[in-house]
């Protein structure tokens, strides 16, 4: 049988260094800040800074979403979603960095401050929040029902959760104190004021 205790041991150490009272582990940013979104219900225009990653207004137009950019909103290691309280926060893994009332999504893929490989996380002070986030990134499950099969009611899911030996790596790492230097998260991303999504 799957031991789910690693998972939760990992969602721990980061509540502990980052100060957020409840952590879900996702396999990517990207699929963390679509759990929220999704969660939230959000139908509404999205702003982004023109100078982000990707695969955000990637993301965004899978959804569905008006986007628009915000040239004049700078950045450094998090930005909001605005109007959202949705925060993409992939470059930022620091000591107490967790603000109330946030959902600040992590990342710990390659070139991150805990660079695990692939992987992800919710920031968030909400107990509901947190069990239906981590429902909803495990395929609707819920964990504490052994076996699986014996579940009978399933929300809707998504096949988003974290491998057990990534959180075992992650926590590993965090616990020794394996962090990039936060300098080294100050990427200089391209304008994509001057870029088109087709499909």
């Amino acid at each position: 049988m799957v031991d789910y205790s690693v998972l939760e041991e990992f969602e721990r150490a980061l509540s502990k260094y980052t100060g957020a009272p409840y952590v879900v582990l996702t396999d990517s940013c990207t699929h963390a800040i679509e759990l929220c979104l999704r969660y939230l219900k959000y139908d509404g225009p999205v702003i982004l800074p023109n100078r982000t990653y990707l695969s955000v207004p990637m993301l965004i137009y899978k959804l569905g979403l008006q986007l628009y950019y915000d040239k004049d909103y700078k950045w450094q290691y998090e930005y909001r979603l605005a109007p959202t309280n949705v925060w993409d926060s992939a470059r930022a893994l620091d000591r107490r960095m967790f603000v109330n009332d946030r959902m600040q999504c992590l990342s710990f893929g390659p070139g991150k401050r805990l660079e695990i490989g692939r992987g992800g996380a919710i920031l968030t002070n909400s107990r509901n929040d947190y069990y239906i986030l981590k429902t909803m990134a495990n395929d609707g499950r819920h964990l504490h029902i052994k076996p699986w099969q014996d579940q009978r009611v399933f929300n809707l899911g998504f096949h988003y959760n974290m491998r057990l030996e990534e959180a075992i790596k992650g926590r590993a790492m965090l616990k020794n104190k394996e962090l990039k230097d936060k300098k080294s998260q100050l990427v200089k991303y391209p304008d994509l004021l001057n870029i088109t999504i087709e499909g």
